[in-house]
């Protein structure tokens, strides 16, 4: 009965959000205080049951009730536990099924960390991830429903895609879902303000620290997931512009655009229309990434091919979602005072700038990954679109970004002086083109784009330490640089810890695409090939029994210098179910850099097709996403975010209001 009690908690969340979209956001309309009071509650009893739900699929795969037939379509009895429990999200139906945990879950951290926010705002946010959940519950229960039983029984299950059991995809897709899912909060508030009318700085200085760690939840799904590809496929590749990697970086982009916007928000009360118009852009690509990924029209190893039926249900609700809400904000953004005037030379202007910067690529991002469908569903025949066009847009539009990200933020809010910046910046730019006049020489010279790179790359990273030392000595006191250091705040260091990742992620890329090296051969026993300085010895391959496998296990000995360096052990997997052959490569890093070896196919007479990479800096990459996601994290731990709520004087409000046209709130944050 375990499964039955699933789908029945699925039914109980179901009515539980429609009672938490309609009360709510009625009563916050009429200013009924006990319709209102239905919103914590109500909300916090919908993830209850619906974790119960989860809990009582993940029953399922852990006891191998291949009754279910979603069990029985994706786990095996032979798997191990954990990738049982991985199963659980490694389809369809279990990955809506964490999709609507992870909505409900925000749902109850906003229901908890919300003493700050006044019952009407609180209300309309909670209704209208209320009303999220209510489209979500109905397509799981309608289309795609995780309890459906199979008679008679399987005796064993089909067994989970072997390019999933890998422990990577253990927490790759939480982490993802959670950015993906926590943009719905950002997107709540902005809902809530355009509802109430009351858009101004309040509503962006509570959304600030969810769209950050959803922002962070995000870029650490996506940094896993391109580790992932990188050493599970066996191409030596860390991104490929695959459709569904961009539909993940779709929200990415527009998620970091979002944050700066914010920003200038909360602390000048400028971009207001702007930023509400991000926030419903952001939440709208998760939605988009849902409908590609799950509707079946694109040919993906990271897709879930499903029936159209799905897709169509997505579209639709994505049509109203997205639709409605534009039409919202098209209502309401005449009537949003600009707020702050700012001078042309500005931190507002820089901001403003990338913003559009980050915009024009995002929208160039798109066009490239959904231009093909729309040729194919024309009927026009197929068409793809590759990594060359998405570096040929994709890296020209980043250049200014990382300009303004030393710029920026040692710029002055309001209006900044030229001189002033140029003689606080003097020192980055120099560092900068020391760095990229001996960092490639160090690799033995480099083309025009590798030192540009590197350029970008200096500049970044320089600028941050500029810009610790300028907030220092402007601290008129006498006390030591380290008490001064503590004293900043924690907004400020995310900042800096997150521009410094761009910058060795921009590093990583650079010497990656400058220096990297490949030789594909065939190796006999006893072979060696030399590789950047280092030597390959092939010592054969061995058959090594699985859980749920049977692998031949390649026996490589590497050296430097005629000293032992590395044994690699890369695999060529055959799982007991499906029998499709899997790669699994044999990486040995240091600090610089990287050796990658992964096993073909046998060519006769024990020979093997072997696949060497020499890669310098490539783990930088990935370093740099954890700085990224770090700086996210330090960010939204700000104590600014700390809210208590101080009650406007009503007369000076209306004269506010009649000064810039604009109906404010009539509580505004202030720091706690």
């Amino acid at each position: 009965m375990i499964p039955e009690i699933g789908q029945l908690a699925l039914i109980i969340a179901l009515c539980l959000s429609i009672i938490q979209t309609f009360f709510p956001l009625v009563g916050a309309h009429k200013g009924y205080a006990s319709w209102m009071a239905l919103t914590k509650p109500v909300a916090q009893g919908q993830c209850v049951f619906v974790a119960l739900a989860f809990v009582c699929l993940t029953y399922a795969f852990l006891q191998d009730d291949f009754s279910v037939l979603y069990a029985a379509n994706h786990s095996n009895s032979l798997m191990p536990t954990m990738y049982k429990f991985a199963a659980v999200w490694g389809g369809h139906e279990g990955s809506m099924l964490l999709w609507i945990l992870f909505l409900s879950l925000w749902t109850v951290g906003v229901t908890l960390f919300s003493r700050s926010i006044d019952d009407q705002t609180l209300a309309r946010v909670v209704g209208v991830l209320g009303f999220l959940s209510i489209g979500f519950l109905l397509f799981l229960l309608l289309t795609s429903n995780p309890f459906e039983r199979l008679f008679p029984a399987a005796l064993d299950g089909r067994d989970l895609n072997p390019l999933l059991q890998d422990p990577g995809l253990v927490i790759h897709p939480p982490l993802l879902y959670m950015g993906y899912v926590g943009f719905s909060v950002a997107f709540a508030f902005a809902i809530a303000a355009l509802i109430s009318g009351r858009i101004d700085a309040a509503w962006a200085r509570w959304s600030r620290p969810w769209t950050t760690a959803a922002w962070a939840f995000l870029t650490v799904g996506i940094a896993l997931g391109s580790w992932w590809a990188y050493y599970e496929l066996g191409w030596g590749g860390w991104w490929f512009w695959d459709p569904v990697e961009n539909a993940s970086f779709l929200p990415w982009i527009a998620g970091t655009a979002l944050i700066h916007s914010l920003a200038v928000t909360d602390k000048r009360g400028t971009f207001r229309n702007w930023t509400l118009l991000l926030a419903i852009t952001v939440f709208s690509l998760s939605l988009l990434g849902t409908f590609l990924v799950r509707s079946g029209v694109l040919v993906s190893v990271h897709a879930f091919a499903t029936d159209p039926e799905r897709g169509s249900y997505i579209l639709l609700f994505l049509g109203v979602v997205v639709g409605g809400s534009l039409a919202l904000f098209a209502w309401r953004a005449p009537k949003v005072g600009f707020g702050g005037d700012f001078k042309l030379v500005s931190r507002e202007s820089m901001l403003l700038t990338g913003n559009v910067m980050l915009s024009v690529t995002c929208g160039a991002v798109l066009l490239g990954t959904i231009y093909p469908l729309i040729h194919d569903a024309m009927g026009m025949g197929k068409l793809s679109v590759g990594e060359p066009y998405f570096n040929a847009v994709f890296f020209p539009l980043m250049v200014p970004v990382l300009f303004l990200m030393g710029v920026g933020p040692i710029a002055k809010w309001k209006q900044a002086a030229i001189p002033e910046l140029k003689a606080r910046l003097k020192w980055a730019l120099l560092a900068g083109v020391i760095a990229a006049i001996v960092l490639p020489l160090l690799m033995g010279g480099g083309s025009l784009l590798v030192s540009f790179g590197t350029l970008l790359a200096g500049w970044v990273i320089a600028s941050v330490f500029v810009n610790i030392v300028n907030r220092v000595n402007s601290m008129n006191s006498d006390q030591s640089v380290i008490v001064k250091l503590a004293k900043q705040p924690m907004h400020f260091w995310g900042m800096v810890v997150a521009h410094f990742g761009i910058g060795i992620f921009v590093l990583g890329v650079t010497f990656v695409k400058g220096f990297e090296q490949e030789k594909d051969v065939r190796m006999d026993v006893g072979d060696t090939i030399t590789l950047s300085g280092y030597t390959f010895l092939f010592d054969g391959v061995v058959k090594v029994p699985g859980p749920n496998y049977e692998a031949q296990r390649g026996i490589i000995v590497v050296s430097k210098d005629d000293k032992p360096f590395a044994l690699l052990q890369p695999e060529k997997r055959v799982y007991t179910v499906q029998t499709n052959p899997m790669t699994e490569a044999a990486i040995e890093s240091t600090f610089f850099e990287q050796i990658y070896v992964s096993l073909g196919e046998p060519v006769g007479g024990g020979s093997w097709s072997v696949r060497l990479y020499y890669k310098p800096l490539v783990a930088w990459i990935w370093a740099g996403a954890g700085f990224m996601a770090l700086g996210g994290l330090l960010a939204m731990t700000d104590k600014r975010y700390r809210l208590t709520v101080r009650r406007r004087n009503p007369l000076k409000v209306e004269k506010e209001e009649g000064k810039s046209g604009n109906k404010s709130s009539p509580a505004v944050p202030a720091e706690g």
